[in-house]
């Protein structure tokens, strides 16, 4: 059989799949009770929500017996074998190097294990990973792939040691992550998966870094403080998360400082192989750094090409700022390469009090920062590299200030 005939014989395959799913679907529908919690408010095939699921009792169980499987980069080598190995056709769904989904999914189950004994909280990161998902042309009928494929994986895994609890805890675990997941993604169909974007501007400001301009075909809606995940045409179904550098604008226009992190990857391609008049694909914008609401002085603290949320939060600041509010911004460097954009930020800081900027190079920043005043009354916004993020947070919190008001995303989720 030629590739050609081959191809149509798996989308055929799916197609048929697809059409079956749908079609077992509205029958459960149709003859199901009415539930009071109203349509849609679980999944097909599991737990619906966050109500009634003893995650405690799973954490135990899986904890326990984490031996068994483990490493879970292994279970999660298998997992994927397995799945595709039985269902050829959800293979292009993923990028040609499944490295970092595999790492992904790695931090995921992590994540899952370590939070099971609060469902609710869980819960609620879970349907956000589900709107998120929807992208990459999930449907429900690939979670039950992915769960009879896991499945799969704990029995080689655990091998002679296994056992139908173990198995039970982890397929309870799954199905709840994948109702909250569904959820999500139901609540979130009249929200576009992706937009399609055109770079307007490329400025190579480092050798690895560049700053971005894309414009989209409809708004981007999207707050200051917030990231977005980038898909490059040249690696299909990969996507990378990214902070908008800029306050939104009327035009569409929207900024990306981008950092390479390594060779071949999305950010070597949006660095190295991107021009003017290229097309991009942006996910969905996510995050919560700056809340909605509040008064309360601001204290920004970056690193690196962290700086992109905390420019964008400064310029939404000199449009719409509260009555009185000041602005801190802390920004690290290794040298002055590092300071790629102070020009703009200088400008930008051009006639404005209420604006402070403090550029910190080759000190320690979470010391600096420390130092430097009282900030027990301020709201904290940090950004940058996980390890600078940390110390940061640790000297605020230790100087006094309240955890709920030291802001920073945790990228866990592509």
């Amino acid at each position: 059989m030629d590739n050609s005939s081959s191809k149509a014989t798996v989308t055929a395959e799916y197609d048929r799949l697809i059409a079956r799913h749908h079609a077992m679907r509205l029958r459960r529908q149709l003859l199901a009770p009415a539930s009071p919690s109203g349509p849609g408010s679980g999944p097909d095939h599991g737990i619906g929500g966050s109500e009634g699921y003893d995650g405690a009792r799973d954490q135990h169980l899986i904890r326990r017996d984490l031996d068994l499987v483990a490493p879970l980069a292994e279970l999660i080598d298998h997992l994927y074998a397995v799945m595709f190995r039985r269902r050829p056709y959800l293979r292009p769904l993923f990028p040609a190097s499944m490295e970092f989904q595999q790492t992904h999914l790695e931090r995921i189950f992590h994540h899952l294990i370590g939070h099971l004994h609060r469902p609710a909280k869980l819960d609620r990161t879970l349907r956000q990973l589900g709107r998120d998902h929807r992208k990459l042309g999930v449907r429900p009928v690939h979670y039950e792939a992915f769960e009879e494929a896991l499945c799969a994986a704990v029995r080689h895994r655990a091998g002679e040691r296994w056992t139908e609890e173990l198995e039970a805890a982890w397929v309870r675990m799954l199905r709840f992550a994948v109702g909250a997941m569904v959820a999500g993604a139901d609540s979130a169909l009249t929200e576009p998966p992706y937009w399609h974007a055109v770079v307007t501007g490329h400025e190579r400001r480092r050798p690895d870094l560049a700053v971005l301009r894309v414009r989209t075909g409809e708004p981007y809606p999207y707050r200051a403080g917030q990231y977005g995940t980038v898909e490059h045409p040249t690696l299909p179904h990969t996507w990378r998360q990214y902070s908008m550098g800029c306050a939104p604008r009327a035009d569409n226009e929207v900024e990306f400082h981008v950092r390479r992190t390594g060779p071949g990857g999305v950010s070597a391609a949006l660095v190295e192989h991107t021009a003017v008049g290229d097309r991009l694909r942006l996910g969905p914008p996510r995050g919560s750094l700056l809340p909605d609401g509040g008064a309360r002085d601001l204290l920004l603290v970056a690193g690196g090409s962290g700086l992109a949320p905390m420019k964008a939060i400064i310029e939404q600041q000199a449009a719409h700022r509260p009555a009185g509010r000041r602005v801190h911004l802390f920004l690290g460097a290794r040298d002055r390469t590092d300071l790629y954009d102070w020009r703009a930020l200088s400008e930008l800081g051009l006639d404005k009090p209420w604006l402070s900027l403090t550029p910190v190079i080759a000190g320690r920043l979470a010391d600096t920062v420390a130092a430097a005043g009282d900030w027990r009354e301020h709201l904290a916004c940090v950004s940058g590299p996980t390890g600078m993020v940390a110390s940061v947070r640790s000297e605020l919190l230790s100087a006094g200030l309240p955890s709920a008001q030291v802001r920073y995303d945790q990228v866990l989720y592509r």
